[in-house]
């Protein structure tokens, strides 16, 4: 069964909760969408009994601190499984073709010489040009340039064994250009940063982000049947699914969610 573990749903400056990642997971493993900025990645994979043996697919949208630095310690410790011979087999990683370099270098200055060795032998980066498709977990997974202005990112799409349509819209706004990469899926995984209605305290736009008003609209819009929200602010966290369904649901027709950590959804 085709399961999506949102492991983690705050922007980079949340503390009340992890930074958005995810993961995909069916009857051959687990695919890693990001880890977020720290070993809390460890933590959020253990809550959610993901143990790193089976972990053996991982994408990386782009360099920002929120989605790159849970990658060192993804490295570090499945590396120290395989010197151990805990680990069956090898790890890919999928990322943009700019940030190969930056993830060595990071993994270079942080990460144990005897660990780093492995990358080329049983730790594998596979750099993505625009369009590229690859064939993890058995599904059809194209990679697409969102074009940000800030750091380069990828999202993707992919059809799900169930017929259903998926696609990773990275943390950024869907922009017309990715409209066809939108139009019509099963389910939307689309940044939220806030309340259309706090616009003016969290600044959206300025950072390049939106709001629950804004992105159920472009999703009502281009025909969306279920929409995730994630990537958002953590002020008032008890209540942000109460609030954010309340300025949502108005302006979407489909199935509106604003996942929790560890929230687990079945992509029947």
């Amino acid at each position: 069964m085709e399961k999506l573990i949102i492991l983690g749903t705050g922007n980079a400056n949340a503390t009340k909760c992890y930074n958005t990642c995810l993961a995909l997971r069916n009857e051959r493993g687990y695919f890693l969408v990001d880890a977020g900025g720290g070993n809390g990645i460890l933590v959020q994979l253990e809550k959610a009994g993901i143990p790193l043996t089976e972990i053996h697919e991982i994408f990386l949208s782009h360099e920002h601190t929120d989605h790159i630095l849970g990658m060192v310690w993804m490295i570090r410790m499945i590396a120290a499984q395989m010197k151990q011979g805990n680990y069956e087999g090898n790890l890919d990683i999928y990322c943009h073709s700019d940030l190969e370099e930056p993830l060595l270098t990071i993994v270079g200055l942080t990460v144990q010489g005897k660990f780093v060795k492995l990358i080329g032998e049983r730790i594998f980066l596979h750099p993505l040009e625009d369009g590229d498709e690859r064939e993890i977990l058995g599904y059809k997974i194209r990679f697409f340039d969102i074009r940000s202005v800030k750091a380069k990112q990828y999202g993707f799409t992919l059809t799900l064994h169930s017929g259903k349509r998926l696609t990773f819209a990275g943390d950024e706004p869907c922009r017309e250009w990715e409209y066809d990469y939108v139009r019509n899926v099963d389910w939307l995984l689309h940044e939220a940063f806030c309340l259309y209605s706090e616009r003016e305290r969290f600044k959206p736009y300025e950072k390049c982000h939106t709001t629950v008003k804004d992105a159920c609209e472009l999703a009502e819009a281009l025909g969306v049947k279920n929409l995730i929200l994630y990537h958002t602010e953590d002020k008032n966290i008890a209540r942000r699914r109460e609030l954010y369904l309340a300025e949502g649901e108005p302006c979407f027709s489909g199935k509106l969610y604003v996942p929790e950590d560890l929230e687990v959804f079945t992509l029947a």
